[in-house]
């Protein structure tokens, strides 16, 4: 995709933007390490950098940040070269899908760090989005590095899975408030670390196979699987069902209880690739108006 590129002032600014809204993007539930400023504006950490996003009228202005690193890492971590509005015009053929996606337009996938996207998706298990961003920050200031201050505040990396390896899992489960999930990240963390699963490898094999590979972690079930899948590794085709995406499926499209494997189903059969991002707006969708909850 050819954007018009303007830099200056430290920042970046992406002329005349569309498929692109920062509370869209941060707020559908894929990524944990962002937060919210006093001007509507979203800070966020990939990759050792920290990022604020904002919309300004027609235009995207990334802050704190270079040419350099927008080619090297925000581009492909804001998937700037895939074209959403065919993706949205593929999708809106269904009328269901396409309220959703009039709804959360601006979402896009983020292309984000396979071994960070496991942990935190891993904590993610019957948990809620304030807990789970909390408790990644707890691991990322006590076990990760300090990559610098923006607007006052102190950020910090998340730690690596030899650190996490290595981790007491009474300290790991107080002070950070996992809970129960404190020994799959330890040991999850071991077995990525003695490369027992390879996370890096994944992005070779299909949706299936590298499903199959994140199913040996402890914590890791299908649900939060195919998270990891759609999240960090390019599998556009998986389907998560987590509470939201099971309740607008069940009310708008079964009018019944369902299962989750008929769900998968016909995802598979409807969405086929382009199930992940159906499944974005579906989710953002449901949970931002409460679909199916009573």
């Amino acid at each position: 995709m050819n954007y018009q590129i303007i830099e200056e002032n430290n920042r970046i600014i992406i002329k005349n933007m569309e498929d692109f809204e920062p509370k869209h993007i941060f707020e559908c539930g894929q990524a944990f390490r962002w937060q919210v400023e006093e001007d509507e504006s979203y800070t966020a950490i990939h990759r050792g950098r920290i990022i604020n996003v904002k919309r300004d009228g027609e235009d995207i202005i990334l802050s704190n940040t270079n040419i350099d690193d927008f080619n090297n890492i925000w581009y492909e971590y804001f998937d700037l070269g895939r074209d959403y509005g065919e993706i949205k015009s593929k999708l809106s053929h269904d009328p269901i899908l396409k309220e959703a996606i009039d709804f959360g337009k601006g979402i896009r996938i983020l292309n984000q760090e396979p071994y960070e996207t496991t942990i935190s998706f891993i904590i993610s298990a019957r948990n809620y989005i304030p807990s789970i961003k909390r408790s990644i920050e707890l691991i990322s200031q006590r076990y990760g590095e300090s990559i610098g201050s923006y607007k006052g505040k102190e950020y910090y990396s998340f730690p690596s899975p030899q650190t996490l390896a290595s981790a007491d899992e009474e300290v790991l489960r107080d002070n950070c408030r996992v809970g129960y999930r404190a020994k799959y990240i330890v040991n999850s963390s071991k077995m990525i670390y003695n490369k027992e699963v390879v996370l890096d490898r994944l992005f070779e094999l299909t949706r299936d196979e590298a499903k199959e590979e994140l199913l040996k972690l402890p914590g890791v079930g299908p649900k939060v699987a195919n998270c990891i899948l759609l999240f960090s590794l390019n599998k556009n085709d998986a389907f998560p069902v987590d509470t939201w995406v099971k309740r607008v499926m069940e009310t708008l499209y079964f009018k019944e209880e369902t299962s989750n494997k008929k769900i998968s189903q016909y995802a598979e059969e409807n969405f086929g690739s382009l199930g992940g991002f159906a499944q974005q707006y579906l989710f953002y969708y449901a949970r931002e108006l409460g679909i199916g909850k009573n």
